[in-house]
């Protein structure tokens, strides 16, 4: 079997004797789309940031595979608003040649906005600028904070679209976080429940009837991702609208937590 992209064995992070990730042992391989979810100080982006690298852990051990190339997308990006900042220039602070951001732009679907000021996009165009800014080095691996953060239901369907559309170009894996569990259940193929340590792992259709997840999400959430179905017979628009529908009478943009 190929190595890992990352491998985690009993990784712990205490912060003054308090345990925030306990004893978390999972591995992401290329092709992998796997979605962090927990409640609020759950640690979930403590686990991110270890992974990452950027934050120290207390026990255990991660592994990377070598030479491994990250992308981090992360939760939230502070600009400061008196700053003059266009896209073309935000991306050119990466360091990477202008035709190599040029088609990461592209790729994400936000090519036509290299002239816009960043402090004029729409959520759903910042988060694929940031998704663009991640992908110019062409990563192994795609980490997400929260991508849909800010975006509108229907912008976040045509978000988790695009990240595993990404996901098969690149040939990477993907680690993300995500609150919004319906949609999470139709863009995930692996869920990792987090309550400081794994409460619960496995396919989507899985966790909605685990023990677990029914004890800390209630049984209303649990019994309503039962019964979802997103069927992927259609696709998003970069504003989230339904194109080239076919047959489908499924309304993405009703269903949310």
């Amino acid at each position: 079997m190929t190595e890992p992209l990352v491998q985690l064995t009993g990784v712990s992070v205490s912060f003054n004797g308090h345990a925030v990730v306990d004893r978390i042992t999972m591995a992401v391989n290329t092709g992998d789309v796997i979605t962090v979810i927990g409640p609020n100080g759950s640690g979930k982006t403590t686990l991110i940031r270890a992974i990452l690298g950027i934050q120290a852990i207390t026990s255990g051990r991660i592994k990377r595979r070598a030479g491994l190339r990250v992308g981090y997308v992360p939760q939230r990006l502070h600009l400061q608003p008196t700053l003059p900042l266009s896209v073309r220039e935000f991306m050119a602070l990466t360091g990477v040649k202008a035709p190599a951001c040029e088609a990461a732009l592209a790729r994400t679907g936000v090519g036509h906005l290299n002239d816009a000021s960043v402090h004029h996009l729409s959520g759903g165009e910042m988060q694929r600028l940031l998704i663009a800014r991640a992908l110019v080095r062409q990563p192994d691996l795609l980490v997400l904070d929260e991508p849909a953060q800010g975006v509108d239901v229907n912008g976040q369907a045509a978000l988790y679209e695009l990240i595993r559309t990404l996901r098969d170009e690149l040939q990477c894996g993907v680690i993300m976080i995500s609150h919004d569990l319906h949609l999470v259940m139709s863009a995930t193929d692996q869920v990792i429940c987090l309550n400081n340590h794994v409460c619960c792992s496995g396919h989507p259709e899985q966790i909605s009837n685990d023990p677990a997840f029914v004890e800390l999400f209630g049984k209303h959430v649990a019994e309503s991702l039962a019964v979802y179905h997103h069927h992927h017979n259609h696709r998003h628009d970069l504003h989230g609208d339904v194109i080239d529908p076919g047959t489908t009478t499924h309304d993405c943009g009703n269903h949310h937590a």
